[in-house]
């Protein structure tokens, strides 16, 4: 437990996040300063006459004592340095310091993306980082090559005049232990797709009026898991999308097949006549004992089946997702479930680090694996850049979640030419991606005022099915007003 007392608000948010950064899993309480008793660790932020003192102590007399001296009411130039300063208080007194210094925020690559367009040089941009964000200097030459490969792909085309398609299935075999996402088990939730897809289809009807007028640059099937859809359902989205949308001018079609339990000879046929490029195979992990804990009900061995169905199917760019950290996992298993993917040699690997998210059955239920959570490590992280550099792959869009423990990111590599385009175009914010479906999120995105609108579909399957006219509704306020 953090106890935190602040005689003032005015960097509150700074305050938590950087605390939860070095301390993930603790609570913050607020109280006055006569009421602490000595348990747990008391953060003590008071703001002066033009500057700030941090005291972080314990019961035992253990503490951290920093102060700063500046004009902290000038938000848009002190903020850096009022980070900077709270980052010491913490990294003094638990004795380590974060590779992401001070940062954050979810997408790290915008950053260094400016410094380039503004023409600095890798090695200015190194220094820069570090000496900003007290980062290390691994990581700033991470984001220098994230954002090298987004902003030469975004160069070859003005992706802002168009928008990307984002199709939500919320079907999944079974619900994983770690997954907080718009996810429902097939054996409970089954009878409802043919309603969903027909209320579906009707969002997406919506969309394509809506922008008849701009191109299409990308269409994104995620879920859930859309290929948990029956043989004859997956067809029947495959037409629906084909009936309103151009694919064959798409410049990206990406479905994704994350549970090898899910796809079949059939389906991998329907995918592929239909149009869809890019497909993920998921594993997480290559472990039986791991996928039996995190509730995955495939085989290692149905892993390799399924990646082998879809190259007998014609897919030439094919993507895989681990999860570094789960539950009773340590950098061997991850070594161990690196050599097994490079053997299979897909074209990209997208690798998460594990997020404790609020909602997850793995939060929930804690105290049950609690010995089991060590959470990723940066180790784990450069042995996957490693491993992927030497597979061919470059590293090329990242982002960060909150509730990861030790700060880390997740991070996409791709053999050259096999990038997913989406996945850029939705970190960097250069175009308005439309979200169909239950859980979808909108932005649109308005460059000229340097500000993003968003709007959310209902979770719920059946308020989706029985609030879709509401649901488009709530595009329509964006949609045509821009139109």
């Amino acid at each position: 437990m953090i106890y935190l007392y602040q005689n003032k608000r005015e960097y509150d948010y700074d305050v938590r996040a950087i605390a939860l950064a070095f301390m993930s899993r603790e609570k913050i309480v607020e109280l006055t300063e006569d009421d602490w008793n000595g348990q747990g660790l008391f953060l003590k932020i008071e703001y002066g006459t033009r500057k700030i003192d941090g005291l972080l102590c314990d019961g035992d007399g253990h503490r951290s004592y920093q102060t700063i001296e500046c004009d902290y009411e000038d938000h848009a130039h002190c903020r850096n340095a009022v980070s900077r300063f709270l980052y010491k208080i913490f990294s003094e007194f638990c004795g380590r310091q974060l590779p992401w210094g001070t940062l954050t925020g979810i997408r790290p690559s915008k950053i260094v993306m400016q410094w380039l367009q503004e023409g600095m040089e890798e090695d200015q941009i190194i220094e820069r980082f570090t000496e900003t964000y007290l980062a290390d200097r691994q990581k700033a030459a991470l984001c220098c090559r994230v954002a090298s490969k987004e902003k030469t792909i975004l160069e070859r085309h003005h992706y802002e005049q168009e928008y990307s398609l984002y199709i939500g299935i919320p079907f999944c075999p079974t619900t994983c232990l770690y997954c907080s996402f718009t996810s429902f088990p097939v054996t409970r939730f089954g009878d409802r797709m043919d309603a969903y897809l027909e209320a579906l289809g009707k969002e997406l009807a919506y969309v394509f009026e809506a922008c008849r007028a701009k191109k299409l640059t990308t269409i994104y099937v995620g879920g859930g898991t859309p290929t948990a859809l029956r043989e004859e359902s997956l067809d029947q989205l495959m037409e629906m999308i084909h009936r309103y949308f151009p694919v064959s001018g798409l410049r990206e079609f990406t479905v994704e097949a994350g549970r090898p339990d899910s796809v079949n000879r059939e389906k991998m046929r329907i995918l592929r006549d239909a149009g869809a490029g890019r497909i993920s195979i998921n594993p997480q992990t290559m472990h039986q004992k791991t996928l039996d804990l995190i509730g995955r009900k495939h085989t290692v061995d149905q892993v390799r089946q399924a990646y082998q169905l879809a190259r007998e199917a014609g897919f030439d760019n094919i993507n895989m997702d681990i999860i570094t950290g789960l539950p009773g996992e340590d950098i061997s298993h991850i070594r161990e479930t690196l050599r097994q993917i490079h053997e299979m040699k897909p074209d990209s690997l997208t690798v998460h680090s594990l997020a404790i998210k609020r909602a997850a059955g793995l939060n929930i239920e804690m105290e049950r694996y609690q010995k089991l959570v060590k959470g990723s490590s940066n180790d784990m992280l450069r042995l996957v850049d490693e491993t992927c550099m030497k597979m061919g792959m470059e590293p090329y869009y990242m982002y960060r979640q909150k509730n990861i423990p030790g700060n880390l990111e997740n991070i996409g590599y791709s053999i050259p030419g096999k990038e997913c385009l989406y996945n850029i175009l939705i970190m960097e914010e250069k175009q308005d991606i439309i979200s169909c479906g239950a859980g979808g999120s909108t932005k649109f995105v308005y460059p000229q005022d340097g500000r993003i609108e968003r709007t959310e579909n209902v979770k719920n399957i059946d308020h989706y099915i029985s609030r879709i006219d509401e649901m488009i509704d709530r595009k329509r306020i964006f949609m045509e007003s821009t139109s």
